[in-house]
């Protein structure tokens, strides 16, 4: 999949950009398959709700054939790679699966974390999703601050300890202050990302976002593929391999039937 100049220039200037349709109904039910089987592992790679149900798995691509295929679909990759000018790695990948009255996410950038703990030096990445579930108003979206990505690394943003998951994750998070997030949302606005099932998002992962609770009783199931240049690697190894990598060989194209082969 070749962008055209009007996606690409949608992505530079909101910060993001959502293709509809970017994969096929069989593709999406082989990984809704194959993220609800890895979220039943037992490992500290999955996070949990308080009530014990699994909500994220990090490192996806790691422990099932099927996520690693994603990975390497001529879909993520040729776009990624237009973006970015460049061949990539992947700096994270998880699952996550925002349930009935299950976790909220603050007001964060990825770019935030990455730099200040996985030492990666430049703000050039890309968070790609997959949308296994249609994502409505109604369940949760995500919500984003556009343009916000021209700022770079927003500097006023801290760790908080009081998160009710801080020791497994949010302790890695630095989330936006209430001030700093009211003279983003007052500069540039505030707006919801929306898409069917099998839809591709590409986001700068300096923009500013984050999501409420879910309230409805509909499930909201999407994939994450976090990928940075190869010249834009990681520099610190605090963190395990499932939050950040380790490898960082360039991620090559597979077949475009690679999801169809595992039908």
């Amino acid at each position: 999949m070749i962008l055209t100049e009007a996606q690409t220039s949608e992505y530079r200037d909101r910060g993001w950009l959502v293709i509809p349709d970017a994969f096929r109904a069989a593709e999406v039910d082989v990984l809704q398959a194959a993220a609800l089987e890895v979220l039943e592992r037992p490992g500290p790679e999955v996070g949990r709700e308080a009530d014990g149900s699994p909500h994220v798995c990090w490192g996806m691509h790691l422990f099932d054939d099927r996520l690693d295929a994603l990975v390497h679909h001529p879909t993520l990759v040729e776009t990624s790679r237009q973006l970015l000018d460049n061949d990539f790695f992947v700096h994270q990948s998880r699952i996550n699966m925002k349930q009935t009255n299950g976790s909220i996410v603050a007001w964060h950038q990825d770019f935030g974390t990455y730099h200040r703990v996985d030492g990666v030096p430049d703000p050039r990445g890309i968070m790609i999703a997959v949308f296994l579930d249609d994502v409505t108003a109604a369940n949760a979206p995500l919500l984003a601050v556009p343009g916000s990505h021209r700022e770079g690394l927003v500097s006023t943003a801290q760790v908080d300890p009081s998160a009710p998951d801080f020791e497994a994750v949010s302790k890695y998070r630095y989330d936006i202050t209430g001030d700093t997030m009211k003279r983003l949302v007052d500069d540039y606005g505030l707006e919801s990302i929306t898409g069917t099932a099998g839809s591709l998002l590409l986001m700068d992962m300096t923009v500013v976002h984050g999501s409420s609770v879910n309230i409805s009783p509909l499930r909201r199931l999407l994939l994450y593929i976090n990928v940075c240049p190869v010249d834009n690697r990681g520099e610190s190894y605090e963190r395990p391999e499932y939050y950040a990598a380790r490898d960082f060989s360039p991620v090559q194209p597979s077949s475009p039937e690679c999801l169809l082969e595992f039908a």
